[in-house]
């Protein structure tokens, strides 16, 4: 069964744990049919690894890690790579891949846009 893994930097500011959380249950009920947990980097207990083992319990075989990231900075480039190598070799019946960042959508251009006509 293939599963997403939504995976976010972490904040010590606990709110940024509620905000994912709204995004990820706003996700989910655009795609109900799709197994969606989420992780964090740093600052969580839920972290990358645990996040993988809560799918696997829940029986995904295949995994696709999706960043809750704008860019590819190192935790992207060096970091979640490395993790999740070092996860699939205890874990080798388990396909696990990274999917991009957020990136230059121009969907992400027009949540800019409106937050600048709300101030204007």
């Amino acid at each position: 069964m293939k599963a997403i893994l939504i995976l976010a930097h972490g904040s010590r500011e606990k709110t940024t744990q509620e905000t994912l959380e709204r995004v990820t249950e706003m996700t989910k009920a655009q795609l109900p049919e799709v197994m969606i947990e989420t992780a964090y980097m740093e600052f969580c207990e839920v972290n990358l690894e645990n996040g993988l083992d809560t799918l696997i319990e829940k029986g995904a075989d295949e995994i696709v890690v999706i960043p809750y990231f704008l860019f590819e900075g190192i935790h992207i480039r060096e970091d979640v790579p490395g993790e999740i190598h070092e996860y699939q070799t205890k874990h080798p019946e388990v396909k696990i891949s990274l999917g991009s960042t957020l990136g230059s959508d121009p969907r992400l251009a027009g949540i800019l846009a409106d937050r600048i006509r709300e101030v204007l």
